[in-house]
């Protein structure tokens, strides 16, 4: 059995590449940024740099996975919420594209065209089938708030003779990712069984030492763990806690970081003195997302392409599971 390729749509800086890289499958992400395009070249990730709208499954007819993670932007606590405000609409607009019609010209009057992209997935998955070349396997993810339209995929893909679980909202800490961040994952395959993967981790719990909890799972892993700092310290959160901007969350080096995001470096860093330390540079933010130490980060707002990304631990937990590794292919013991 030939080893299966993945086309990643929105790959960004090659989070799921680098996870999916290193369970030997072949991968080509689809990204626009020039930014992120720079470290994945830099990284000798394969990329098509484009908008994934401009291209469909039959320019990456090798493809037999797909893979992706739309922009979050609109959908996130973090934003102004169009997206939030459009998913009635939008989850219309998974049944209508299941019927066959054409809904792009309606998408570009969203209030936010990227509310949108979240549907491109869904074509791309819509078009193989059509075309006589179904993906074996689909794997995509996003924030929390893209629920509901990923249990209407999942109706979909069902529909169209695939084996879908429900779509689940992860917590990266219990996959050993030094973080807390959580991400709405759907998977789905045409033969065999779909699956999400168990924890391998316990979840964090603000005051709950990391010794207590389920005892065949591992702690969480602390900041302390992956950084190179000699002492121990407390971050100050950017965002308010509970919505009240005065009221910054704190965390010590031993519990996981904070949700990553682009604005890692507003995050005040203090010793166990008061003093004021040196603030997470990008590499540190990049090994709390955990990728490798020496991720050749290159372009611009390397901060935002960091905390864009999909965590490559996450990655590979859920590619693992869904997929097996792409040796079990090439030996004809598919997962």
């Amino acid at each position: 059995m030939p080893r299966p390729e993945i086309v990643d749509l929105f790959a960004g800086p090659g989070g799921l590449d680098v996870a999916a890289r290193e369970l030997g499958y072949e991968v080509t992400g689809v990204e626009f940024d020039q930014d992120a395009c720079d470290t994945r070249e830099q990284a000798g990730l394969l990329t098509k740099q484009g908008d994934v709208r401009d291209f469909g499954p039959d320019m990456f007819s090798e493809a037999t996975i797909l893979a992706g993670g739309p922009p979050c932007q609109t959908f996130t606590v973090a934003g102004r919420g169009a997206g939030r405000r459009a998913l009635d609409e939008v989850v219309t607009f998974v049944r209508r594209m299941a019927r066959g019609e054409d809904v792009r010209s309606e998408l570009a009057d969203l209030d936010d065209e990227r509310t949108g992209l979240v549907l491109e997935p869904l074509r791309w998955a819509l078009e193989a089938l059509h075309n006589g070349r179904p993906y074996e396997a689909i794997v995509l993810e996003q924030v929390p708030a893209v629920l509901p339209v990923w249990h209407e995929y999942r109706k979909v893909l069902i529909e169209k003779g695939y084996s879908a679980p429900e779509p689940k909202v992860l917590h990266t800490e219990q996959f050993g990712v030094p973080q807390t961040r959580r991400r709405a994952i759907l998977v789905a395959r045409l033969t065999g069984e779909a699956k999400l993967p168990d924890p391998t981790h316990r979840l964090y719990r603000k005051g709950v030492p990391r010794d207590q909890g389920d005892p065949s799972l591992k702690p969480w892993v602390p900041m302390s763990e992956v950084l190179d700092r000699q002492t121990r310290f407390e971050v100050v959160s950017n965002y308010g806690t509970g919505g009240d901007p005065k009221a910054r969350g704190r965390r010590s080096s031993d519990e996981p970081a904070f949700t990553v995001t682009g604005k890692v470096s507003r995050n005040r860093v203090i010793a166990e003195d008061g003093s004021e330390l040196a603030r997470f540079s990008n590499p540190e933010a990049g090994i709390l997302q955990t990728f490798p130490a020496d991720h050749p980060w290159s372009g611009r707002a390397i901060a935002q392409q960091i905390g864009n990304a999909v965590p490559p631990l996450l990655g590979k937990a859920v590619l693992k599971a869904a997929l097996g590794s792409a040796k079990e292919y090439e030996n004809g013991t598919e997962a």
